[in-house]
């Protein structure tokens, strides 16, 4: 049981490192492939964008397939698509391949949770799924400030390369270590047909919206600390891996605050996000205030993307694998959204810390739908099992519904 959600989690780590190393290495990327930053931004959007297209459309379509053999395939295809980014000649081709490398996102780690869950056995299943998102904190305070500082020193088709190396080992992993399991008794129309729900959509689309802040912002972090707060390139992975302990902080804060009440988080979520956002706006020309920003930003996301997740999950029908995915496809889309609008204002000449009002724009935007609309509930009707399988889902998330 250990070995295999050890692959699962290293399976997390490696998707978690490629999902953020880009940003990381967005000027290095920009100069060698002769663009701008907001054009070399392009590839996290296209990586965002594969993500939200991929994890509803894979988890579907393969619904009848064997885990294990979904899971062998969403990291084979993962690791083919990163080693073409590293060879890509052009920033259309690298756009190509973040588009492939994102596809896998959100179906991996939806039925990597699942999957955990059942070789950990009743009344385990919070540790198996905190193990897998174990693997995705540590990328963003160990992996993702590394392949930076690898990318910095040998180029970061490097950095890219090592990350293909690393699914390597995570489908070497999943295939020694992860037990058979059956096809789910699952059908398409079923899934779909449960998801007719307002309610359930209008938290996705503020979910989606409001967690664009932090992408707008984190986006073009690299060149934001280097040109406008005048820290050294080497201090780049210092950075990042400051944002990646207030992401884990935020995690451990936001499970306990969800717990108490998933509204009142949510909309204390949106609220702090919104304040970090205008904090590192103002205080982004000055060092240590900056990074102290970026901190708490990590924070505040992280608390509100939980919050999401699990209030998504809340309202969710009963579609265990899609319903897994959709909170995947939020996260991606915010993402996805961030980076353009926050490229935008800084194409336009706006400068670097520009990003961060779109960022509050984002996230008010978000807290707006969420105060107009936050208390209306599920129109499908929930029998008990119904509602263990959204907390099933939740938990595929990374979450734990209260």
């Amino acid at each position: 049981m250990t070995l295999a959600l050890l692959a699962l989690a290293l399976g997390g780590f490696t998707i978690g490192t490629t999902e953020f190393a880009t940003m990381g290495l967005l000027p290095q990327i920009g100069a060698d492939l002769g663009v701008s930053d907001p054009v070399a931004g392009h590839a996290i959007t296209a990586y965002a964008v594969g993500g939200v297209v991929g994890a509803p459309l894979l988890t579907v379509a393969a619904a009848r397939m064997s885990r294990r053999r979904l899971l062998l395939w969403l990291m084979g295809a993962y690791t083919v698509a990163n080693v073409l980014s590293a060879a890509a000649p052009s920033i259309e081709t690298l756009v190509a391949g973040r588009f492939l490398a994102g596809l896998p996102h959100g179906a991996f780690f939806g039925v990597g949770a699942a999957v955990g869950a059942v070789v950990a056995g009743p009344g385990r299943r919070g540790h198996a799924v905190s193990m897998m998102m174990t693997g995705l904190t540590v990328a963003n305070v160990v992996g993702v400030p590394l392949s930076t500082a690898v990318g910095q020193a040998l180029g970061w088709r490097v950095a890219f390369v090592v990350i293909g190396l690393l699914g390597a080992v995570t489908l070497l992993g999943v295939w020694r270590f992860v037990p058979e399991h059956g096809p789910v008794d699952s059908s398409v129309r079923r899934e779909l047909g449960t998801l007719r729900n307002g309610p359930l959509w209008i938290s996705f689309a503020a979910g989606a919206i409001g967690f664009g802040g932090l992408f707008a912002v984190y986006t073009y972090v690299a060149p934001t600390v280097t040109t406008v707060t005048g820290m050294p390139e080497s201090a780049v992975p210092w950075v990042l891996a400051v944002f990646g302990v207030g992401m884990t902080v935020g995690t451990l804060l936001g499970g306990r605050l969800v717990d108490r009440n998933v509204l009142r988080t949510v909309i204390g979520g949106f609220v702090a996000t919104a304040v970090s956002l205008v904090v590192f706006a103002l205080v982004g020309t000055m060092p240590v205030p900056a990074v102290v920003a970026l901190f708490a930003l990590g924070v505040t996301s992280q608390v509100l993307g939980l919050a999401m997740q699990t209030r998504l999950m809340d309202l969710s029908p009963r579609a265990q694998s899609l319903g897994a995915a959709l909170c995947h496809s939020a996260l991606n889309l915010g993402n996805a959204s961030g980076a353009f609008f926050g490229g935008l204002v800084i194409a336009a000449g706006w400068g670097y810390l520009a990003p961060a009002w779109v960022g509050l724009a984002l996230t008010l935007v978000g807290l707006a739908m969420v105060l107009a609309f936050g208390r209306q509930r599920a129109a499908v009707p929930q029998t008990p099992a119904a509602a263990g399988d959204d907390r099933a889902e939740a938990e595929a998330c990374g979450t734990v519904a209260p």
